[in-house]
């Protein structure tokens, strides 16, 4: 079936049927699930170039992907993508990737809107001195903020977690079991998401009255290479009596090099440390797949994946209207790495962390 011999087949014009199948908000509800359900009967598929030219979409999503010698193909990025890609095959929306080094983002960001490829694009990793949410609106390109800037943080439509209430409650969870020698292996802070958490911690340590200058917190790219870098900076030479009892991991893949430089060490989880590692659900990649069971904060990255797809759809078609601010909540995931403080120059005891998280 094409366009026409559905339409005359649901009795209806051409131009109600495109607008039902392109999701616009002025088609009923009843109407738009008959012509999709029909559509899908009789194994209709819409020509790219017809609906382009029918109405003026060319339905696709963009995003700017960074490439270059320094840019490391990032597993979130992976599961993000999965996760968009599952909801753009239900709503028979295309995903187009525009590699462009940074230097020459404005350059693809221009190319985008004098081609008219896309319909809107999603930005992400928002860094502290965003400049791409003024870009795109310039070039008149709507458009989905994965993370929020730091200035202004309001203003444009955005999705982000809880990045600073996520890591405050790690940190009190570390504080009510006694430790007090804490350290932070946190993502780039030149992006917003690593300023957010690092904020999280210092005011769960200031409510508890425990001086920042005690956090040894290290900032870098989220991979094992540097986990394991960072923890043996931290824990090879240092005195037992001194080092770091606590530890808050941005990431799982972070996680990895740091329990790889505990096992080389000889430093058991939880009893000489406890560990609090932030996890995005990778099938992949499990905490209690560990040899001790990670405690993490927890959302998944891939549902945020499906629910930018969705918005940014809505946004395109006129459905969400105005600057929609949407945080989620960060879930708290209490397992085996955490545990009471150990004693000064005494070994650590398990057991205990459930009840301090209650």
């Amino acid at each position: 079936m094409n366009l026409k011999q559905l339409a005359e087949y649901l009795e209806l014009s051409q131009t109600t049927v495109s607008r039902a199948l392109n999701g616009y908000p002025e088609v009923r509800e009843e109407t738009r699930r008959r012509v999709l359900e029909a559509a899908q009967r009789h194994g209709y598929k819409p020509n790219s170039n017809a609906r382009k030219l029918a109405t003026g979409k060319a339905g696709s999503i963009g995003y700017v992907l960074p490439v270059g010698r320094n840019v490391d193909l990032d597993p979130h990025f992976v599961e993000f993508l999965s996760g968009m890609g599952e909801h753009a095959l239900s709503r028979e929306v295309d995903l187009s990737l525009t590699p462009a080094p940074f230097e020459r983002e404005t350059e693809a960001y221009s190319r985008i809107a004098a081609s008219r490829s896309v319909d809107g694009v999603y930005l992400s990793s928002m860094r502290n001195d965003e400049q791409r949410i003024a870009l795109v609106r310039d070039l008149g390109i709507p458009f989905l903020a994965h993370g929020r800037a730091l200035e202004p943080s309001k203003g444009y439509s955005f999705l982000d977690i809880d990045n600073e209430g996520a890591f405050h409650d790690a940190t009190r969870l570390l504080l009510q079991l006694g430790h007090t020698r804490l350290a932070f292996v946190n993502g780039d802070t030149d992006y917003t998401f690593a300023v957010h958490r690092l904020n999280g911690v210092v005011r769960a340590m200031t409510a508890a009255g425990l001086p920042v200058e005690r956090l040894a917190h290290h900032s870098a790219a989220m991979n094992e290479e540097n986990g394991y870098r960072l923890a043996m900076e931290l824990f090879r030479d240092a005195d037992p009596a001194t080092r770091p009892t606590g530890v808050l991991s941005a990431s799982m893949f972070t996680t990895l090099g740091i329990v790889r430089a505990f096992n080389q060490l000889g430093i058991c989880m939880p009893d000489d440390v406890s560990i609090i590692t932030h996890d995005d659900v990778f099938p992949f990649l499990k905490p209690e797949s560990f040899t001790v069971q990670l405690t993490t904060t927890r959302s998944s990255i891939r549902v945020a994946g499906a629910r930018i797809c969705e918005r940014l759809v809505d946004i395109i078609n006129g459905v969400e209207k105005g600057p929609v601010e949407e945080v989620w909540p960060v879930d708290l995931i209490v397992r085996a790495s955490t545990g009471p403080a150990p004693a000064a120059g005494k070994p650590g005891r398990r057991g205990g962390a459930a009840e301090a998280a209650e």
